[in-house]
């Protein structure tokens, strides 16, 4: 006893020989706006030796002001070399004054003197800024 099924000719039953690359394509696009954003902020074009301190890692946000002192003690607004002086005082009171206050991070060389770091610390207080941070290399990590 056997079953006799109705075959139905159609165009659209046939198999389909194309990739569908619209979610490849989605994803790909993601990758490269989280590449395209979190690239700038971890390379930096000035080279300094940070000093290794265990830390907890914290979200980099594009407003943070980031103020280098190479071994030398030149002093450099993200990555721009400024002067210690009014000029700078001037640049930290502008960024004091600003709701909400900008985060001061400062990348210090290890083999820096303290005098010019303690004077971008100093500068930093008189400006009313309240939020500074120091950019040191975890334990362990080689430069």
């Amino acid at each position: 006893m056997a079953i006799a099924y109705q075959q139905v000719e159609s165009a659209d039953d046939g198999l389909m020989a194309q990739i569908n690359t619209t979610p490849l394509v989605d994803v790909m696009l993601v990758l490269l706006i989280i590449f395209l954003i979190t690239i700038p902020v971890v390379h930096s074009t000035i080279a300094v030796q940070l000093p290794a301190e265990s830390h907890i890692a914290r979200e980099a946000k594009v407003d943070n002001i980031v103020i280098t002192v190479d071994a030398a003690g030149n002093v450099f607004w993200n990555d721009q070399w400024v002067q210690v002086d009014d000029a700078l005082l001037a640049s930290l009171a502008q960024a004091g004054q600003m709701k909400p206050q900008p985060e001061l991070h400062i990348r210090g060389d290890a083999r820096a003197e303290y005098d010019a770091i303690g004077r971008v610390v100093y500068a930093a207080q008189a400006a009313g800024l309240s939020r500074i941070g120091f950019i040191t290399q975890p334990l362990g990590s080689a430069r």
